[in-house]
């Protein structure tokens, strides 16, 4: 099968991470894969040489978004795929759009969240539905979400849980020693770990108010925050002002998350929306003790595994936060063992890969059943 995957860009994210672990998985079962990006450089890459990469390179601009339309018009009739798989909001409206005049055998729109910022696009999402195939989304949550905000006819979208690579996120207590010491953390230091985007939706306001509440335990702890973002300099000037600074680091956009992980003894997700929750279930593959927010798809990732608390709440997430510090060495080691059995049987890239495959081939519509049924 020839597959062509495209996506607004291949920045550090969570939809970009499993883009290119899909595209490696399809290369490696035989198919011909082209994953194609809007704009920007690509700081995710598949691993696998055979995947072809093209930039479309967009302007922000009215002229910039036609001559990119033109461009991907002629790599469709250049590599000719027998499918077409867009994923985020921006990617997913164009193609759309563009198979108007663009013959395509078959168009599976991927959308990543349950809040897709705005009317306006949850209105070019219904008004453009027909155009695809089929839609999916990262949970069934997320496609409840989807369904009740009208964006789409019910039956029209399916959810396909994001898959982690098992063997990449996966517990090292050698990398948790080197972390550590670059962290300059040593071992009876309570490390917390969140990972995500600097915005609005991953609310890092609630989890900076919420660690400063934190009583010692017995030491005080510390916080790693990895990923970059709009809000920065904000949330820079929030620790200072609660006092935390000194204890809190901004490590930016890092490529070694799995490492980070297994360095940190409490993984906390503060967002305020969520689609899957794709770090959660990566930490949760890493043997840690995880606290998120009960926000879109995390609860179906967290189950019985882990600890759920109310987003936009910061005296609820440091209560929980304290609880889950307050685990016994023996307790924590439990819960991260039920933690990676739950990924390993929900949430392998290979259950979704064969799931996204299965969508490709039009047989994905008992996706939905299944999940639904599992919950």
């Amino acid at each position: 099968m020839k597959i062509l995957l495209v996506i607004t860009s291949l920045g550090v994210g969570g939809a970009e991470r499993l883009l290119t672990n899909l595209a490696d998985y399809f290369v490696l079962a035989g198919h011909e894969v082209l994953l194609a990006s809007f704009h920007g450089e690509a700081e995710l890459r598949p691993h696998d040489r055979r995947v072809q990469l093209v930039n479309l390179q967009m302007r922000r601009s009215l002229l910039g978004v036609l001559a990119e339309m033109w461009r991907l018009h002629r790599l469709v009739r250049s590599f000719r795929p027998d499918v077409v798989n867009s994923h985020l909001v921006h990617a997913n409206i164009l193609t759309r759009l563009l198979r108007l005049v663009t013959p395509m055998p078959r168009l599976v729109s991927s959308a990543h969240n349950t809040n897709e910022e705005g009317l306006g696009r949850m209105l070019a999402y219904r008004l453009t539905d027909r155009l695809a195939d089929i839609s999916t989304n990262v949970s069934v949550g997320a496609v409840e979400a989807f369904e009740q905000q009208r964006a789409l006819r019910p039956g029209r979208m399916i959810a396909i849980y994001n898959g982690i690579d098992t063997q990449r996120f996966t517990f090292d207590e050698s990398a948790r020693r080197r972390v550590r010491e670059e962290l300059d953390v040593d071992d009876s230091t309570p490390l917390l770990l969140a990972v995500g985007r600097l915005w609005e939706a991953k609310d890092y306001t609630s989890l900076l108010r919420a660690f400063a509440r934190l009583a010692p335990a017995p030491l005080l702890p510390r916080l790693v925050i990895v990923g970059d973002g709009p809000l920065r300099a904000e949330l820079g000037g929030l620790a200072d002002s609660l006092g935390v600074d000194d204890r809190v680091s901004f490590l930016g956009v890092r490529h070694d998350v799995p490492a980070l992980m297994s360095a940190c003894d409490l993984f906390v997700l503060s967002s305020a929306w969520e689609g899957f929750g794709l770090v959660v279930a990566e930490a949760m593959a890493c043997r840690r003790v995880t606290v998120a927010t009960d926000c879109g798809g995390v609860r179906e990732v967290v189950g019985e595994a882990g600890f759920l608390v109310r987003p936009r709440d910061s005296q609820a997430l440091a209560e929980v936060l304290q609880q889950a510090l307050g685990l016994s060495a023996d307790e924590g080691k439990r819960l991260g063992r039920q933690a990676r059995q739950r990924v390993m049987e929900r949430f392998s890239l290979d259950a979704t890969a064969e799931r996204y495959l299965a969508a490709y081939q039009g047989t994905g519509l008992n996706a939905q059943r299944d999940l639904q049924g599992a919950e």
